[in-house]
């Protein structure tokens, strides 16, 4: 969707800037010049760039701080407790204390579960913002920027060492994320705990602790690359490459090789949805419930969390591993909180396609409004 949106943005630009080349500015049939091209270029850049940051702020607020919550939320329950009636004869006669604790069954205990914090992207925001002030929905931002900021110079130390090839620079994006595994693991600590008093550097994790998280970013990171690598595949045996340097080739082929062209599309574009729900979807679901269990005692989670994965996981202090492992991280993620946190990717999709539909709208009126009747399509 950001692909689309830059296409048609820098689409305007080359247009204005084409159309003032060639002097062709001219409105209706009066033919008088009124062009501006640079009010037009400068409008349409400005636009770009705040269509810029609300989509990441849009990705960031629920893609990374809503959905980290959903992963690692473990529903409560509430225990109601529900004596018996004496007897179930509107006549019968009162009976005494003593009566009553001879004669009398036990109690009996009842659990409801509360409905998740994180069932709703709008009791969500209002539970963190209660829990840790205006700016929790942008809690761990300083983390993330300073993250990327250090994984953006060691992939690019990587890549150069490695060298250019597609297979290296992936092999260089998994290295980068195992090496920062502990960088990552800071940023979910951080934001699925309530505010701290400590400096966020000084949060990092032990060494050993880290150890522990290595298999589980590999495994994420390598389903990252599976993201990319088979959809590509998939592009090259279908030999798409030729159609999608000169899509106006495609015309000139019969009635069925067109349709060939259309399936072999849909199975790409199928094959990159297939990996990132069954593959990618699994391994960062994981890799979060991996991090969140390391969470140090002293830290409170923002959210009701399970620090023993119902029963799975004993503390260091008891002769536990102090860690869940991969496959109870998965398992205890039951399908309620599946299939909340699809719903939630979902919402985040279609947040993304309207705002981008907004913004690529708010464009098209900026270039009429400077340019009279000129289309921008």
């Amino acid at each position: 969707m950001s692909g689309i949106a830059h296409h048609l943005v820098k689409r305007g630009i080359d247009a204005t800037q084409e159309k003032y080349r060639s002097g062709s500015f001219t409105q209706n049939a009066e033919d008088k010049p009124f062009g501006h091209p640079h009010a037009v270029a400068a409008a349409l850049i400005i636009t770009s760039i705040l269509w810029f940051f609300a989509l990441s702020a849009v990705q960031y607020i629920y893609g990374s701080v809503v959905a980290t919550l959903t992963m690692i939320e473990t529903p409560t329950a509430t225990a109601f407790k529900v004596d018996p009636a004496e007897s179930d004869d509107v006549d019968a006669p009162l009976l005494s204390a003593d009566e009553k604790k001879s004669t009398s069954p036990e109690p009996e205990l009842f659990y409801v579960k509360t409905k998740p914090i994180t069932s709703k992207i709008r009791t969500t925001i209002r539970h963190i913002v209660a829990e840790a002030g205006p700016w929790a929905r942008f809690r761990g931002l300083h983390v993330a920027l300073a993250y990327h900021f250090v994984h953006q110079i060691l992939l690019q130390a990587l890549t150069t060492l490695f060298g250019g090839g597609m297979i290296m620079q992936s092999f260089a994006a998994v290295v980068t994320a195992v090496v920062l595994c502990r960088f990552q693991m800071l940023w979910t600590h951080v934001v699925i705990s309530t505010p701290s008093e400590k400096k966020w550097y000084r949060r990092f994790s032990t060494v050993d602790a880290g150890k522990k998280i290595i298999l589980p970013t590999l495994v994420w990171a390598v389903a990252e690359q599976a993201t990319i690598y088979i959809p590509v595949t998939l592009f090259i045996i279908f030999d798409l490459e030729g159609y999608a340097s000169n899509p106006s080739g495609i015309s000139d082929l019969s009635p069925a090789q067109q349709q060939s062209i259309m399936l072999a599309s849909f199975a790409v574009l199928m094959s990159a949805v297939a990996t990132a729900v069954l593959i990618v979807f699994p391994a960062s679901v994981t890799l979060k419930r991996v991090q969140a269990s390391l969470l140090p005692e002293e830290n409170d989670s923002i959210v009701p969390f399970d620090r023993t994965f119902g029963g799975k996981v004993q503390p260091q202090v008891v002769g536990g591993t102090g860690v869940v492992s991969m496959v109870d991280a998965w398992k205890t993620f039951d399908w309620a909180a599946r299939f909340r946190l699809a719903t939630l990717y979902a919402k985040i999709f279609a947040m993304q396609v309207s705002t981008t539909v907004l913004f690529v709208l708010l464009a098209v009126f900026e270039v009429r409004m400077i340019n009279g009747d000129y289309v921008l399509f």
